[in-house]
């Protein structure tokens, strides 16, 4: 299958009114050609368009899959493409659950290069997570305003054990924590506790519902997906060594050379898309049936 440069090729000696969309709709049917199976792909140009809030998961983004999901055999289940920053873990939620409506338990997911936050979650709510030497998740530890919930609950902790073992601190602590809204302490452990249900949820209806004890499993991979105190940082990536060690049920996109190419020979056509286009986001399926968001529909994009 062409390599990232063959693809700029093709697209260059490309006779047609619309060369990018031409190329990638022409590789997506043929990874569906290759699986027999529906497919989507959930991409965001965030790596090309940094700082832009549409390029993360949102609950618009349903509405993009209702489009593309329309009029597909489901009985053929899903093969989903994840590429993207994560987003609002409501959306996610409501977004999978969207998903297991239209096509039950029969999803995998298929990670090109990053899924990360809500993306991961994503992940663990499929049968299977094909990763590459190059691909990676991420934590699904929550995070507001770009704080992370552990975060405030350590440092807040920490301040209360402060208070009582050396009063002279008090004023200090009182300074960093009078930033927190009155609810905000609680609003992160709920938030944490949500990521921990919702995912194991996911995981032992699905990826582990063969397992003689599917909730013990699930948690136990979920606590290590939303662990800040390994992880350090949200934006940490995690490899597909890191990813079995975990738990989850990946398989090696490696194991197929000839899928493993024609995946990212897809992904390569959406990055190049992102890269020559006013393109943030797009949602696609294998028939061309596509939702695409501009740059210029973006409202929130930050300095």
């Amino acid at each position: 299958m062409p390599s990232w440069n063959e693809i700029l090729s093709e697209l260059t000696a490309c006779d047609r009114n619309n060369p990018l969309d031409f190329i990638r709709r022409k590789y997506l049917l043929e990874l569906n050609k290759k699986r027999g199976r529906n497919v989507i792909a959930y991409y965001s140009g965030w790596l090309q368009r940094p700082g832009i809030l549409e390029t993360s998961i949102s609950d618009d983004d349903k509405n993009g899959l209702m489009a593309v999901i329309h009029k597909l055999d489901r009985s053929n289940g899903l093969d989903i493409l994840l590429h993207t920053p994560g987003g609002d873990m409501a959306a996610t939620e409501s977004i999978v659950d969207y998903l297991h409506k239209m096509f039950g338990n029969d999803i995998e997911c298929f990670i090109p290069q990053i899924a990360m936050s809500g993306g991961t979650m994503i992940a663990c709510s499929g049968k299977l997570i094909h990763m590459g030497k190059q691909s990676n998740i991420g934590p699904i530890d929550p995070q507001f305003g770009g704080i992370p919930a552990h975060g405030v609950i350590e440092e807040f902790e920490e301040a209360i054990a402060a208070a009582k073992n050396e009063p002279t601190s008090i004023p200090i602590w009182q300074t960093i924590i009078s930033k927190y809204h009155p609810t905000f302490v609680g609003e992160c452990r709920n938030a944490i506790t949500l990521a921990d249900d919702i995912v194991q949820e996911w995981l032992a209806r699905n990826m582990f519902s063969d397992l003689v004890d599917p909730k013990k499993k699930a948690a136990q991979v979920t606590k290590a997906l939303n662990n800040h105190s390994d992880t350090k940082i949200h934006a940490r990536h995690i490899p597909i060594e890191k990813a079995k060690k975990i738990g989850l049920r990946i398989v090696d996109l490696e194991k197929d050379q000839n899928l493993q190419d024609l995946v990212l020979t897809v992904h390569h056509c959406f990055m190049h898309t992102f890269a020559n286009s006013t393109c943030i986001k797009i949602i696609e399926n294998h028939n061309g049936q596509c939702v695409m968001q501009k740059i210029a529909q973006a409202k929130g994009h930050r300095p």
